[in-house]
């Protein structure tokens, strides 16, 4: 007996020192709270993460209503308000007359179906995860070529409940839309764009769409620039659009207007044509029996003007109207194109004159036959001074008149002649005027062709701008 209430006693020993070695392990690998000095005492805030809650879908009610249907089905239309703020403007292409824009697209409406119990009468935010589980409004662009919901690093999607009902649908979007623009005043345009909003599927019978605070519900980055135009101005209006086989649709309009700068395109096309129709007129000045010279310069500028029509064209697209910067270019081109049908007049009239005062001169001539020593020469401004020494033991025995282009000189050997005599014939042909190698319609063309171009940029500029 001694021995089993000894047995006992031991036993009831070594459960008190287990449970004292339990109750020192929970101390040591317990979390320890520890007071930064100088903080007031407060009460631990309560994460509600780490409580067991019910599901977001519980709490929502999510299985309890069908939300394939619009809030209020068969009721008054619902109102959907909307707000844009636009982050950038990306391109504005004028070959495929588009425009890329990226925006934050925000939805405002009440589902009471989304309401829920709340002390603190705060929101719950949600990503797009709970989205597809409830019935948001099917707002689409109109006229939109390609556009996508950003996803880097998730999808760029936010929505916020209200404990009412009240939800914010937010999204960032990219969009290329459809831009009508007009080019007949191109490169001096302003162009007037417009980004449509709809509801894809409920009239405005079961989906009132409008902007949720006017004129104010369109924000803009002030950054916005672009390198070809300057925006001018942003702005909102609605209106509704009828389709034959569906009905009147609540239709959002952001208008906004872009003013093309003008300077890229005077360094790029206006100074290089004016300069080539100047560089046109440096013909007038030349020699008009420098063929190659001037035949060379005139098909120069013509093929010129030509590759910067080209240029023009191939960024643009092919409308079937003028456009503003065609009327110079054409313009210009035909200045260089008759400056070369000038010299092509005055080539073939000098020959045509040519021709007939040889004919005239032959007429007048006295006849030379059985002068043993006798020649019939012709001088033009062809001869230099040492074919003019050539001449020596020559007499001029006719001449034909100053005004006359050329001089026919009837000259006859003299075999007695003297030094002293070859120098007073000589002295004389040096003040004498031997040809003219201006035409008069060279004259003519230095002065009607600045002219009328000066006029015509005149009427251009004045016009355009």
């Amino acid at each position: 007996m001694p021995y089993f209430s000894k047995l006992l006693f031991l036993l009831f020993c070594l459960s008190i020192i287990a449970e004292s070695r339990e109750q020192m392990t929970r101390r040591w690998t317990g979390p320890m709270e520890t007071h930064k000095p100088g903080t007031p005492l407060s009460k631990k805030t309560h994460d509600g993460t780490k409580t067991k809650k019910i599901k977001t879908e519980q709490l929502l009610r999510v299985d309890d209503f069908d939300f394939s249907m619009r809030p209020a089905f068969a009721g008054p239309a619902i109102p959907v308000g909307v707000d844009v703020q636009v982050e950038s403007l990306d391109s504005i292409s004028e070959v495929d007359m588009d425009f890329t824009m990226t925006l934050y697209l925000r939805h405002y409406w009440k589902d009471e179906r989304l309401s829920f119990p709340s002390t603190s009468n705060k929101s719950m935010t949600f990503d797009g995860r709970l989205v597809k589980k409830i019935w948001v409004p099917d707002v689409f662009f109109v006229h939109s070529k390609r556009s996508f919901i950003h996803d880097t690093t998730t999808d760029n999607i936010m929505l916020r409940v209200f404990p009412d009902g009240h939800v914010l649908y937010s999204l960032r979007v990219t969009v290329t839309a459809m831009c009508n623009m007009d080019f007949s005043r191109f490169p001096l345009d302003t162009q007037t764009c417009s980004l449509e909003l709809e509801s894809y599927a409920y009239t405005d019978e079961d989906l009132m769409l409008y902007w949720k605070n006017g004129e104010e519900s369109l924000k803009i980055d002030e950054r916005i620039s672009l390198s070809q135009f300057l925006i001018q101005k942003f702005h909102t209006t609605s209106r509704l659009a009828f389709y034959s086989s569906t009905g009147w649709y609540n239709r959002l309009y952001i208008t906004f207007t872009l003013r093309r700068h003008i300077f890229f395109f005077l360094l790029q096309t206006y100074f290089p044509a004016t300069l080539m129709v100047m560089l046109s007129w440096v013909s007038f000045w030349i020699d008009r029996r420098a063929v190659p010279a001037r035949v060379s310069l005139g098909i120069t500028t013509v093929l010129t003007m030509s590759t910067i029509i080209t240029g023009v064209n191939a960024s643009m697209p092919r409308v079937s109207y003028i456009k503003a910067v065609d009327i110079y270019l054409w313009v210009s081109f035909v200045f260089v194109f008759l400056s070369v049908l000038e010299y092509a007049a005055v080539n073939y009239l000098t020959t045509v004159e040519e021709r007939k005062e040889r004919k005239h001169r032959e007429k007048q001539l006295p006849c030379t036959c059985g002068m043993s020593h006798a020649r019939t020469m012709m001088l033009d401004g062809t001869y230099s001074e040492s074919d003019a020494n050539s001449l020596a033991g020559y007499t001029r025995t006719q001449v034909v008149s100053d005004e006359q282009e050329k001089m026919v000189v009837h000259l006859s050997m003299s075999s007695d002649s003297t030094a002293t005599k070859k120098k007073g014939i000589f002295k004389g042909y040096r003040g004498f005027r031997i040809i003219k190698n201006t035409h008069a319609i060279d004259k003519y063309s230095r002065m009607i062709f600045p002219g009328a171009y000066i006029f015509f940029n005149l009427i251009y500029w004045s016009s355009y701008c």
